[in-house]
């Protein structure tokens, strides 16, 4: 399945993309595409719902963050060795994790907005894994089980933020809007093998990445499993994988985002992203 959120912002409701790319709502069904609902079992009742008795979407609504509610929003630095390269960093012997602050979610074609006193904004397209079972100190061989499905995220961020102005990552990471989830979630059963799918971004028109989930240093299972070691999982909750090379940090010169300008990205079967940027307000 193809789940969206689709509504003025604070207002979504639940829908899918059926097989003829229609937009169908599933009010009628759920309250949103959120914690209980991406349970297996919840999943699986949605699955066996004939899709032609849903009511239609009219219009183009805005897509929303295709999970709402999210708990914990959990990324994965330097996850690709050419990434950590142009970076400059050592490729890391176990997977690094920092979080995002879930208030920087928003849809995938909203706008991104350049903070105040930011000169180095720069782009990330990853995969998304949307934890739908809950556990923790899950097995590497489970792991898949605890998965509902994945997700198109831009891990925008502000590396002179992240970089130049001491302790963690975070501060460079967590600016509203630098958090593009969607457009779809896309259930397991669509994607059988998440390791092998190609990813891109472009910065008006102009290709900046070109990669595939099969550079990644630690796979998904091996993720979740590590992830939990430290945390609960709970339904709802993102992890965010890391990206391939082709940031504007590792460009010569480096290269970044500038109001006006427009990103689009995607991974295989995810869907499309498409914001541009704006100035703080």
């Amino acid at each position: 399945m193809k789940l969206v959120r689709y509504g003025e912002i604070g207002h979504e409701r639940p829908g899918l993309i059926d097989e003829a790319g229609v937009l169908r709502d599933l009010s009628s069904l759920v309250s949103d595409i959120a914690g209980k609902v991406l349970l297996p079992e919840s999943l699986a009742r949605l699955r066996a719902v004939d899709t032609e008795e849903l009511l239609p979407v009219e219009g183009t609504p805005r897509l929303g963050a295709c999970v709402g509610h999210v708990g914990k929003f959990v990324c994965i630095g330097l996850n690709y060795t050419d990434h950590a390269l142009e970076a400059g960093l050592p490729i890391p012997e176990e997977p690094v994790i920092f979080m995002k602050p879930t208030s920087c979610i928003v849809g995938p074609n909203d706008n991104v907005e350049i903070p105040r006193g930011a000169t180095k904004t720069d782009w990330e397209v990853e995969l998304g894994i949307v934890i739908g079972k809950p556990a923790k100190y899950i097995a590497v061989e489970d792991a898949y089980a605890h998965v509902a499905g994945y997700c198109v995220v831009n891990d925008v961020s502000e590396r002179g933020f992240q970089l130049e102005r001491g302790g963690t990552w975070d501060k460079g990471k967590g600016c509203d809007t630098f958090g593009p989830i969607g457009p779809w979630l896309v259930t397991t059963d669509e994607i059988p093998d998440p390791q092998t799918l190609d990813m891109w971004l472009e910065v008006d028109g102009v290709r900046r990445q070109s990669g595939s989930t099969r550079t990644m240093i630690f796979d998904v299972p091996t993720l979740v499993s590590y992830v939990s070691q430290f945390m609960s999982l709970q339904p709802g909750d993102i992890i965010t994988t890391g990206t391939p090379p082709g940031v504007g940090l590792g460009m010569k010169p480096p290269v970044y985002l500038t109001a006006g300008q427009t990103m689009r990205l995607s991974v295989s079967g995810l869907g499309v992203q498409e914001q541009r940027l704006v100035a703080a307000g």
